[in-house]
């Protein structure tokens, strides 16, 4: 039986269960995996699962028990998440973190510490997260959540017991798709196979293909001539907002329509679009670029969103983007 809201991973919640089942549960694990195919919620689930108060062998959680329904609310007194505090997890968290760990759990069996995006500790916490990992409580859990293991010191993947998260299969995407938005084959299918393997993307794909919203920022982007108008240029900037979220998103919305843009230039098929009601658009700028121009620019895309996302200044990385893009 696997657990209720985790698409796919069946082999990595079979390690889980058998980790429980067994009494042999790591004091550190480490989920590794690209963004949106489920470590976060499998850890949540892992959490419910080892406090879960049914008489089920604990192997799954029941969901109904007041321990599982305090964690799935997000106020279980046990389960602690540690996110990072702008660009970075502070050593403020991590020793807070160790002051928890000294005592038992108040109400669970275990105490079980999240720490999201782990790979954004500095330095001094990621020393401070090490003293804790050399000298383990039998009482805690510490699980460890990345797409980016490689930026984690070596000295901390060595007394993780590492998970692998592997990209979710197309056919899976498509029924999570179907089930949860009520998409036919052929549109969930094309959301699938942009998702690149990412549930979470393919969220992302259906939230940013609000008409409008789309619309108002491709047909900005389009307009824009910064050789006539070098005005324009900050124009359209300005539009990408001021938060990393928001930016990061509309990011997203302009990347997937350059692959909107190369579907059609190959294909012309627009049944094939993300974004069909933009299909005006989209052929007025398949006809103006090759092939490798849209590559590139979904490079130049792609740098822009990893700099704002490792917290670069966002005001020179989008009007650099721009630049790029608008070949100035």
């Amino acid at each position: 039986m696997s657990y209720r809201e985790l698409w796919g991973q069946e082999k990595q919640q079979d390690l889980l269960q058998r980790a429980i089942a067994t009494g042999r549960i790591p004091h550190a694990y480490l989920f590794h995996g690209i963004g949106g195919i489920g470590k976060k919620t499998c850890a949540r689930m892992f959490a419910r699962a080892v406090n879960c108060e049914a008489k089920n062998g604990h192997k799954i959680p029941c969901d109904a028990c007041m321990s599982c329904v305090r964690i799935t609310h997000g106020n279980h007194p046990d389960v602690i998440t540690v996110k990072p505090d702008g660009a970075f997890i502070r050593i403020k968290a991590i020793r807070d973190l160790q002051s928890q760990t000294r005592f038992r759990p108040f109400e669970g069996a275990k105490r079980v510490f999240l720490i999201e995006d782990a790979e954004r500790m500095n330095d001094a916490a990621a020393n401070a997260l090490l003293k804790t990992l050399e000298e383990p409580n039998p009482l805690n859990i510490l699980i460890l959540i990345t797409s980016r293991p490689y930026q984690l010191p070596a000295t901390i993947l060595s007394r993780c017991q590492k998970i692998r998260f592997d990209p979710l299969p197309k056919e899976v995407i498509i029924s999570f798709l179907k089930d949860s938005a009520g998409l036919d084959d052929q549109a969930a299918g094309v959301i699938a196979a942009a998702s690149m393997g990412s549930i979470g993307k393919a969220r992302d794909m259906l939230d940013n293909a609000q008409p409008a919203a789309v619309a108002e920022l491709i047909e900005k982007y389009t307009a824009s001539d910064a050789v006539k108008d070098p005005l324009a240029l900050f124009v359209c900037v300005d539009y990408f907002g001021d938060t990393r979220e928001m930016i990061t998103e509309r990011l997203r919305t302009l990347r997937n329509w350059y692959r909107d843009v190369l579907v059609y230039k190959e294909t012309g098929d627009s049944r094939r679009l993300l974004h069909p009601d933009l299909v005006h658009l989209t052929r007025c700028h398949a006809e103006k670029i090759s092939g490798r121009g849209i590559l590139r620019n979904v490079r130049i895309i792609n740098e822009a969103y990893r700099a704002i996302e490792y917290n670069a200044n966002k005001q020179l990385t989008l009007e650099t983007m721009m630049f790029k893009l608008l070949h100035v």
